[in-house]
């Protein structure tokens, strides 16, 4: 893969406006990665070569970042990555049987992707959502309170081009390109769209409000 001159032109037209932010270009290295990501679909070798010499840096040490990271993919990801959650909490509520029976329904494992290209599988360590246990994620929106049945279904609906709609977040999926643009600091203006927080996330402040209770003072 060689980039074109029109992808070379907008992606550096990105890359010089993220790295700009910074006082060191080097600390600019993690979102360009997700720059070339959402170019690619992962970090390919020309995304590697393409950062470091948009930082002055070797492409040695590009790579091992872009490896130590799980968010950076070495192969490309579908059109929808989906992460089942599979630590502790999530696992003892369902999210071991989730993985098993979603990895057999679309018939592919761990970092693999289904034929169509459209749906890749992670077992992810925690999505910091225990509360909503099991859950998944795709393209890093939440999907609360997962069943089998219930991801199989969220899988079908994605191959098939349905209306998919994360529990909190934004109103409509974004691409897992897209997701990688916003990740490397380009926005969607979407990021107030739909509720952040909800359910059993807001019952301890439930409490709290009804008995008066408030936090100590500094």
């Amino acid at each position: 893969m060689t980039y074109s001159p029109e992808i070379r032109e907008r992606l550096e037209r990105d890359a010089k406006e993220i790295i700009g932010r910074y006082p060191k270009t080097r600390s600019a290295l993690l979102p360009l990665l997700h720059l070339v990501q959402s170019e690619d679909g992962y970090v390919s070798d020309d995304g590697q070569e393409f950062c470091a010499e948009m930082l002055g840096i070797s492409k040695a040490e590009v790579t091992g970042v872009a490896t130590f990271y799980t968010m950076y993919k070495r192969k490309p990801a579908g059109d929808y990555h989906v992460g089942v959650c599979i630590n502790a909490l999530c696992a003892v509520m369902g999210g071991d049987q989730i993985w098993e029976e979603l990895s057999e329904h679309v018939g592919v494992g761990h970092e693999e992707v289904t034929s169509d290209g459209k749906v890749s599988l992670e077992r992810l360590e925690c999505n910091a959502a225990c509360d909503f246990a099991p859950v998944m994620m795709v393209n890093w929106e939440f999907f609360d309170n997962q069943t089998p049945e219930s991801a199989k279904q969220l899988v079908d609906d994605l191959r098939a081009g349905k209306d998919v709609r994360p529990t909190r977040g934004p109103q409509r999926l974004c691409t897992f390109k897209e997701a990688s643009r916003v990740l490397a600091g380009l926005p969607d203006d979407r990021a107030g769209e739909g509720p952040s927080a909800a359910g059993a996330s807001l019952e301890g402040l439930k409490v709290a409000k009804a008995n008066g209770w408030k936090a100590p003072e500094a």
